[in-house]
């Protein structure tokens, strides 16, 4: 079981709005959708990848002079990256000075995830908190999940999956008899433009969600508000009017459009056609936060 191995792209320590108290979250590799809006657009493919941050670069050539594939070229704009030729050896990362350079992404045993998820144990206990596993999509591995979930129980550690819902129910089935606490993500309402903004339709999320809940799982909602997406009064109704169905919802989450997943994409070397919004404005925060403390429920803006 420890050596169950899975793709992680970041550990982040001390994390405090992804689920209640002090935690830790653990970023999986591998998502099925292609948000237009994404915030951490570097979980899209599974396996690692290279990255690069063009504003850390001098421009000094060693990167292409490491590289044995002779997959980057030096250029009058920068290096370019053959990302056909790379074999993610590391060579440039190395070689780079000014930390240009970057593998996103490493695969990782359940007991080195473990040995980082232990080292905070103090804190769980003193503030509630516990472990998040997020992403991309964590459902994607779901060994690697269920190892982890495992462990985490055996030793008395809350877990929380952040997850988009958009898998095999089956799995979902798995995973949800062994973790404390979902926080489920619900886009949009409509199918239609659920598939049209993120690639895949909503169907299955909501029957997830559904059932989830009348398991008897506690279970956050989390909605992006992305302007020109779902920000619109009808689509605040109609997931409003759907969430006030389900039994088991302790909180939304409302989370504010954020810009960071441009940057992100910036850095990948194959680049990502993402949209950029405005962010939306506190009293409109405010209005649709109102719609949902109307029917009851316990809201929080940003967490």
């Amino acid at each position: 079981m420890l050596y169950v191995t899975g793709y992680v792209f970041d550990i982040k320590k001390y994390a405090i709005h992804d689920g209640p108290g002090i935690r830790t979250t653990v970023f999986f590799k591998g998502c099925p959708l292609r948000c237009r809006w994404c915030h951490n657009p570097e979980s899209w493919r599974q396996s690692p990848q290279p990255g690069f941050r063009r504003s850390r670069c001098r421009m000094c050539g060693r990167c292409a002079e490491a590289c044995q594939e002779q997959a980057i070229t030096s250029t009058d704009n920068g290096p370019v990256t053959d990302v056909n030729l790379c074999k993610l050896c590391g060579q440039c990362v190395s070689a780079c000075a000014w930390g240009a350079r970057e593998i996103i992404g490493q695969q990782m045993t359940v007991e080195q995830v473990m040995r980082e998820v232990e080292k905070d144990v103090i804190f769980y206990d003193q503030s509630g908190g516990g472990v998040t596993f997020s992403g991309g999509e964590p459902l994607m591995q779901p060994q690697f999940l269920l190892a982890l979930l495992n462990q985490c129980r055996e030793k008395d550690i809350h877990t929380a999956v952040d997850t988009t819902c958009y898998a095999e129910p089956e799995i979902l089935q798995k995973v949800a008899a062994q973790a404390d606490l979902f926080l489920c993500d619900l886009k949009h309402i409509d199918t239609a433009a659920h598939k049209r903004f993120t690639g895949v339709d909503n169907d299955r999320i909501l029957y997830n969600i559904k059932g989830l809940c009348d398991a008897g799982k506690k279970v956050i909602i989390r909605i992006p508000i992305v302007p020109g997406f779902n920000d619109d009064p009808a689509n605040i109704e109609g997931t409003s009017r759907f969430v006030a169905s389900l039994a088991g919802v302790v909180e939304i989450g409302l989370l504010p459009y954020n810009r960071g997943g441009l940057e992100k994409s910036a850095r990948l070397t194959t680049g990502l056609d993402l949209m950029e919004s405005e962010v939306p404005s506190d009293d409109k925060m405010t209005q649709i936060a109102a719609a949902f403390r109307n029917r009851g429920f316990e809201v929080k803006i940003g967490g």
